[in-house]
């Protein structure tokens, strides 16, 4: 890739964002942000105590993810990023047009197993579920690219490096 693209890892909970995030951006020679570190406290809070969060309480957190995504336009990053509707991919896009989607996916079983043995996250396995439901997958109009996460991290972080190769350049 000539310029680099800035990439959101997406997915539901547990398929490895915060793992992939970081050695994908290593692979790309781009910084790093945990999507997360982005959530308001009152997020954070109600996820802890298995609530899921409302369109309503994503607004900023989306809103502050897209402005990071802006501000490495042109010079490349990886953000992890749930992206779990197309509305809120949609609202990254407005913010930073070139932005690129990895979407990690596999299976519910496999995803649950990996979430359990998860510690220290605020998320816990119980909101799975949600999650799955509110899923909307990338569609044939939106740049990005689903990459399954059968496999170790390296193995995964390879495969979306050698499909992100195949985007067109980004949109500046």
């Amino acid at each position: 890739m000539n310029t680099p693209h800035v990439v959101v890892v997406m997915g539901v909970a547990g398929t490895g964002k915060t793992t992939i995030g970081p050695l994908l951006a290593a692979r790309l020679g781009v910084p790093y942000a945990e999507g997360d570190d982005f959530h308001p406290q009152a997020n954070i809070a109600k996820m802890s105590a298995g609530t899921p969060l409302t369109d309503g309480d994503r607004r900023p957190w989306l809103d502050a993810i897209g402005e990071w995504a802006h501000g490495r336009a042109g010079l490349g990053g990886v953000v992890s990023c749930s992206a779990l509707k197309r509305s809120y991919r949609d609202r990254l896009r407005a913010a930073a047009p070139g932005v690129v989607f990895v979407h990690l996916t596999g299976d519910r079983a496999l995803i649950e197993d990996r979430m359990s043995h998860r510690e220290g996250h605020f998320m816990p396995t119980a909101l799975l579920d949600s999650q799955f439901a509110t899923l909307q997958p990338l569609e044939s109009d939106e740049a990005g690219v689903g990459v399954d996460v059968l496999g170790g991290p390296e193995e995964i972080t390879e495969r979306a490096a050698n499909a992100l190769e195949d985007l067109p350049e980004p949109v500046q």
